[in-house]
């Protein structure tokens, strides 16, 4: 047996590949686990002197499953998606009340590198904005990944907030073993407070990020009504329900610049009557959502229209209009009418 004495280059990376054990161990033991969290009696809420209540920011690069989380974690569909990067454009916020703790995320466009436009210039503060004003940030990553994209979103989370480093589509890793090394080298940029593999599109994954969560939150009241699922109201759910129809239907034919905007939402009876204009960038783009004969925005209408009237309840009448507005993504005045913060 050698009595070298290690360097104390040696002796950290040792320290630094046991805590990296350590928090892998922690992990994957928390991801056997089979206990499910259950949601509070909204007739027999807690004492205010016991409640939990926090704002968490899901962050990551564009198109890196956000939103689809967001949506398996509040358990309705409160933030659209797509294949399409640059899909989520707002803040959105979702809420879940589990036990004593209300749970408040934060879903956020993905940090935009590729275009300097007004609009982008918009999301990008949308995004610094929200991730200074949290109690936890869970930093999505895909498990095994990393590159500058993802290095751009991490460079802009401030060192106090705890952060949770979530390894999303975690079943597409064969071997426990092959992401040691990854996380390993997760761990030199960012001490991050727990690694969770997942995927969220498993049930069991997605319920124990709350437990996870949960002890980084403050024992506070809870800011929403215990059956709150988000505070967007439903004009703007009706726009981005319009808008994923947009991007799903025309795919990469289509500028991520095509927005939509409500110019009417009226509610009469069981019957709420709503106007939208799809809103781009070229006479070209009109044509490609058009479609042969109307067909493509007719199959827009009914597929918003239906997922519109699931989502409220009530029938829904609905009218879309395609309009060209030269150059509205690079003007600064016309972002902020189109609604972007």
């Amino acid at each position: 047996m050698s009595d070298k004495k290690l360097t104390p280059d040696e002796v950290a990376a040792q320290a630094q590949a046991a805590a990296v054990e350590a928090m892998m161990a922690k992990a994957f033991s928390k991801r056997a686990s089979t206990a499910p969290a259950s949601d509070v009696a909204l007739t027999d809420a807690p004492g205010l002197d016991t409640q939990r209540c926090g704002l968490i920011a899901i962050v990551g690069k564009p198109n890196v499953g956000k939103s689809t989380l967001l949506n398996a974690l509040v358990g309705q569909k409160v933030s659209i998606t797509s294949r399409k990067a640059q899909t989520t454009r707002h803040r959105i916020t979702g809420m879940r009340t589990v036990g004593v703790t209300q749970f408040v995320f934060v879903d956020t466009p993905g940090f935009q590198t590729r275009h300097g436009n007004a609009l982008n210039r918009s999301l990008n503060r949308t995004v610094v904005g929200t991730v200074n004003d949290v109690d936890l940030i869970v930093f999505v990553v895909e498990a095994g990944q990393f590159n500058q994209a993802d290095e751009k979103v991490l460079n802009l989370l401030p060192p106090g907030t705890p952060a949770i480093l979530l390894a999303n589509k975690f079943d597409l890793i064969h071997r426990r073993g092959d992401i040691a090394p990854w996380l390993q080298m997760m761990q030199t940029k960012r001490d991050f407070a727990e690694f969770v593999p997942m995927s969220a599109n498993s049930v069991k994954d997605v319920e124990r990020v709350f437990g996870i969560c949960e002890k980084y939150l403050p024992q506070q009241p809870w800011m929403y009504e215990a059956d709150a699922l988000t505070d967007r109201s439903d004009r703007f759910m009706a726009a981005e329900m319009i808008r994923e129809k947009l991007f799903r239907l025309t795919g990469d034919e289509l500028p991520y610049t095509s927005t939509v905007i409500i110019d009417k939402y009226e509610q009469e009876g069981n019957l709420r009557k709503i106007a939208a204009t799809i809103v781009v960038e070229r006479d070209g783009h009109k044509g490609m959502i058009i479609g042969d004969k109307g067909e493509k925005l007719k199959r827009m209408g009914t597929e918003a229209r239906h997922e519109l009237e699931a989502l409220t309840g009530n029938k829904v009448f609905l009218e879309i209009w395609v309009k060209v507005r030269s150059g509205w993504a690079d003007d600064e005045a016309r972002v902020k009418t189109f609604g972007y913060e």
